[in-house]
């Protein structure tokens, strides 16, 4: 995949209980019809979740969550032949499954922290792998988050996975510094300030800002009323050097990529 030009990652929770869409997706004809606008709109790779990650979230075990993922992916790969599917998840075996049925990427918000195995699951299967920050798990990580430098913190943790995914002999490695996973509002908006400093990593850089709480609690929002939001932080990221933008709202997150390219 180039992305000398920035892509669009559309997401499709297919759980009951995710922050913004949860339940809307568990029917097959909806989750199709999803996937299918949001193709339609430009999204170059779809990321499917089958376990929420919402703080305080009560996670699945690795059977249930293929049990929940496996079908899905069969009817998806089955409707969608030439799409790109990512698999969001932290379980090597459910990684390893996914893969098996035609998932292109693996989606890791715990970075490898959750599941030993990850990395030379990963290795061995020779797929792109998104490796995010997290402090701490779901359940966890939004109570009184801690850094001394969130920045360096961050950076630092990066430096190590991906020198650790290299030596594994992971080449294709994209960074994400986990936005709202074990961060407050002035953790969040510190790193995305800085955002242009992971370039330095030599991995491309992927930004999940979309409706979440950092963008309510300085609006007084709600995930429902945060695509302006959204847009306006999507639209930084991509002049700080993202060049995946994960989202709910395709079609404006790929208007905001051609409006920012028109700057180069």
């Amino acid at each position: 995949m180039d992305l000398s030009t920035p892509v669009v990652m559309g997401i499709l929770n297919i759980t009951p209980d995710s922050f913004f869409d949860g339940g809307r997706y568990t029917d097959e004809k909806e989750m199709l019809h999803h996937v299918e606008k949001m193709i339609g709109e430009g999204a170059a790779i779809i990321d499917v979740g089958a376990q929420s990650t919402r703080p305080g979230a009560t996670l699945l075990t690795a059977e249930e969550e293929s049990a929940r993922l496996a079908p899905a992916l069969k009817t998806l790969r089955t409707t969608f032949p030439g799409a790109v599917f990512s698999v969001d998840t932290f379980y090597a075996e459910v990684a390893k499954m996914a893969v098996n049925e035609g998932a292109g990427l693996i989606n890791d918000i715990s970075g490898g922290s959750i599941d030993d195995n990850m990395f030379d699951t990963v290795a061995a299967l020779q797929v792109p792998y998104i490796v995010m920050h997290m402090q701490g798990t779901p359940q966890t990580m939004q109570k009184d988050p801690h850094y001394n430098d969130v920045v360096k913190e961050v950076f630092d943790i990066f430096i190590d996975r991906v020198s650790r995914l290299r030596s594994k002999g992971v080449d294709d490695i994209i960074i994400d510094p986990g936005f709202g996973f074990g961060k407050n509002t002035e953790h969040n908006y510190a790193l995305l300030n800085h955002l242009e400093l992971f370039s330095m990593l030599d991995c491309p850089l992927m930004a999940g800002l979309s409706r979440k709480s950092m963008i309510n609690k300085v609006l007084n929002t709600k995930a429902a009323d945060a695509l302006n939001g959204t847009t306006v932080l999507n639209t930084i990221a991509l002049l700080k050097g993202a060049k995946i933008l994960r989202v709910h709202d395709v079609k404006e997150a790929v208007e905001a990529v051609k409006l920012v390219k028109q700057m180069v």
